[in-house]
């Protein structure tokens, strides 16, 4: 429900400027706040459009806002308290679509408006036009000169007419600054000078690729979607190689055909180098990238761009789901499954399931790209809600890999090692054949805990219920929920031993120490998120494994998606029992995905792939199940369990939080909370209880998990629960909708 405020934190206009009863508006502001803010529209001045993002006084500042469709009834503010409307920025108005999403990611997720308008105004300097800038452009009579193929490459990248700084020029073309030096003296390159977004976007050519006859049939119905317009959701489903970018690719050229933009979502950017160097090689330009790794200057020349209608393409992560792309034709959610796409702070909310809802909004259709989709996603392909396009062969000459299992409760590694002798021959046998492996644990760092063996003393984080994990490379400890970290110290901190400290399990490092002991003559690298601080760390590793100057390649979940290497042909899986343990609903559905995403890196060429998985249950419904190659079967057994007891994508949960200083003020919070628990007809709440994570970032938690049948929605009853409990202020509330952690 909106609501106006009784009064607003401004100094009130003086009642002698303001007509008898002014023109206002309702303005919603980029803050955690649920009302909207009424304001007079000045004297002489055009009435605002809804969208329209103006510069509004609050208290004693000026920040952006977005003029809002008026809600009917309400209480109205006094014309005389009324504060005016600032002037509009340089910039289009907020489209309604994205109003709406705005509006609905708010009441389904219960946060306030204000909270998911600020992710629309996430660069509030790109509001105000920047000076001009310095850009280059073919001359139209060309130049003197014969052209090298250096400078060949410049005039392709620019096509005709488009402009471009001369270093982002050079940076697109491959070449360097005197190449576009010796251009411009040439007379082949003019200076102008203009506004660096209002310059057109690069052509792109589409050069389609060589289809198989079921590419070719996905291809063509995803394409047909897109030339006849309107809502559709399609899940490609296809192996691991099957070649869904290239399909997808299809249809995104055909809605640039048609004149329109499209927006391509990627769980984690840094795993995105690939995919552009595939896309620069099929359209001759780069796309618009979007991610939180961007600076601030390129981000504000990015979402100017997007707004001012210059961005055809976008590829981002989740964020990028709220830019202003105002012409969209297709969405694309890649690696659809992925739980990144979830975003675990501020407004909780699921970047897939709300890319769905802003393609419904803006009438167009949109695509879920995996080689293992969400149980979600299947379910609503079963119930005809969503279409569904499968790839079940890899292309060309490729074949899937075969998996074995190595159990090692019969093949044990050594006392004090991690890798078993079945695995570490197969490794070797790889390396003497002139081919590259790949050893995959999901888990950061070099051990998980570290503990005395004299007094048994472990190190645990003081601001989380968490061991700290060692990082020996740093030779510090380091805490993965809160950043929390120490040095690694001489002697234990309780009774004083020196080198009594010791690491109990693996760590990424730990196997690749070992690896690296193991088989000294192989170049080894080690892929980890805290490893590779950019991007650009990203890109030259993959590089280095494509052009061979990797053997040896050791690394967590970065490895397991969207990247091909075609010498790779052994995938050793360390630990496969990793994840399965545990309460957390999604545990086995999520072990499944990364494993068998992992496996399919594994000989995507002409070269046969292997994968070895190290387990001590191989009887254990998803290690069978990858072991016959059988993911339907684990599908439908999973999907029963869920339908049996009511639980996603059958039924719907919501968790509700509770966090205070003190494990006293936490509890009687819960418990207050709890009497105030509604009772209502196909509703269970569960709790409240301690939760797993009981202490996170100093602040103690309980947690309530709220269920219910998937056609019933629980957020009415929830807004109108918290409505009724007055909390601490130290105490803070968070109610997740669709929860993917139960920590």
């Amino acid at each position: 429900m909106t609501r106006r405020p009784a009064r607003p934190e401004a100094h009130a206009r003086p009642a002698s400027l303001l007509i008898d009863e002014p023109r206002r508006v309702s303005v919603l502001l980029p803050l955690p706040l649920g009302d909207l803010y009424d304001y007079a529209v000045p004297e002489g001045e055009a009435m605002p459009t809804p969208g329209t993002i103006c510069t509004v006084p609050l208290g004693n500042r000026f920040l952006p806002g977005v003029v809002w469709d008026r809600p009917e009834g309400g209480e109205a503010i006094a014309a005389r308290r009324l504060k005016p409307l600032g002037p509009a920025y340089p910039v289009p108005p907020m489209t309604e679509p994205l109003r709406k999403l705005i509006d609905w990611v708010a009441a389904y997720t219960l946060s306030p408006p204000g909270a998911v308008l600020r992710m629309g105004l996430s660069v509030p300097d790109a509001l105000e036009a920047p000076p001009p800038t310095k850009l280059l452009r073919p001359t139209r009579l060309g130049g003197d000169g014969s052209l090298t193929d250096a400078r060949k490459k410049v005039l392709a990248v620019l096509g005709e007419g488009a402009a471009m700084t001369p270093a982002d020029l050079a940076r697109a073309a491959g070449v360097s600054a005197a190449v576009i030096t010796g251009l411009q003296r040439a007379g082949w390159l003019e200076s102008v000078n203009l506004a660096a977004e209002l310059a057109p976007p690069p052509p792109y050519r589409w050069r389609g690729a060589d289809f198989s006859e079921d590419q070719r049939a996905a291809a063509d119905a995803l394409c047909a979607q897109v030339r006849a317009g309107g809502f559709a959701v399609t899940v490609l489903d296809g192996v691991t190689g099957s070649g869904k970018t290239e399909v997808y690719f299809a249809a995104l050229a055909a809605a640039l055909a048609e004149g329109k933009q499209v927006l391509v979502l990627l769980p984690e950017i840094a795993l995105s180098t690939q995919w552009l160097e595939r896309f620069r090689s099929r359209f001759g330009a780069d796309p618009l990238v979007w991610h939180s790794h961007l600076t601030p200057a390129a981000r504000r020349k990015t979402w100017r761009r997007i707004a001012l209608g210059k961005a055809p393409v976008v590829v981002g992560a989740r964020s990028a789901l709220f830019l202003p792309l105002d012409h969209l034709g297709l969405i694309v959610v890649d690696e659809e499954h992925e739980a990144s796409f979830k975003q675990e702070e501020g407004v909780l909310y699921n970047a897939r399931d709300m890319a769905v809802v802003r393609a419904r909004l803006e009438g167009v259709p949109i695509v879920l790209a995996s080689a293992t989709p969400s149980l979600e996603s299947l379910a609503n392909v079963a119930s005809g809600r969503f279409h569904c396009t499968r790839l079940p062969e890899r292309h060309g000459v490729a074949e899937m890999p075969e998996i074995a299992a190595i159990d090692l409760r019969r093949s044990p590694p050594p006392r004090g090692a991690f890798l078993s002798i079945p695995l570490r021959e197969a490794i070797a046998e790889t390396l003497a054949r002139g081919e590259q492996a790949m050893l995959f644990l999901n888990r950061r760092g070099y051990a998980p805990l570290t503990l005395c063996r004299t007094c048994g003393y472990r190190f645990e984080c003081p601001h989380c219920s968490a061991w700290l994990v060692e990082h020996r490379g740093r030779g510090r400890l380091l805490c993965h929920h809160c950043g929390h970290t120490q040095p690694l110290p001489p002697v234990c901190p309780s009774c004083g031993t020196e080198d009594a400290l010791v690491a109990c399990g693996p760590g990424v490092e730990r196997v690749a120490e070992e690896a690296a002991a193991l088989f000294p003559d192989a170049r080894l690298a080690v892929m980890a998120s805290d490893l590779l601080g950019s991007a650009k760390a990203m890109h030259d590793l993959i590089t280095d494994v494509q052009e061979r100057r990797v053997d040896l390649l050791v690394g967590t979940q970065m490895m397991a998606k969207g990247h091909h290497f075609p010498h790779l042909t052994l995938v050793g899986i360390v630990d496969a029992d990793l994840g399965l343990a545990g309460g957390d609903l999604r545990a086995g559905e999520r072990t499944f995905q990364v494993l068998h995403q992992v496996a399919g890196r594994a000989g995507r060429a002409e070269h046969p792939g292997r994968v070895l998985m190290q387990t001590l249950q191989p009887e254990h419904p998803v290690i069978a199940a990858l072991l016959a190659g059988d993911r339907d079967r684990f599908i439908a057994a999973e999907m029963d369990d869920r339908r049996t007891h009511t639980m996603p994508p059958y039924g719907r949960l919501v968790a509700i939080i509770l966090s205070a200083p003190s494990p006293e003020m936490a509890e009687q919070a819960a418990r207050r909370f709890s009497r105030a628990a509604p009772n209502a007809a196909d509703v269970t709440i569960l709790g409240p209880a301690p939760a797993p994570l009981f202490m996170l970032r100093g602040l103690y938690r309980w947690r309530f998990l709220i269920k219910t049948p998937r056609e019933k929605l629980a957020q009415g009853l929830i807004r109108d629960w918290i409505s009724r409990v007055e909390l601490p202020k130290p105490v803070k509330l968070v109610v997740d909708v669709d929860p993917y952690s139960f920590l």
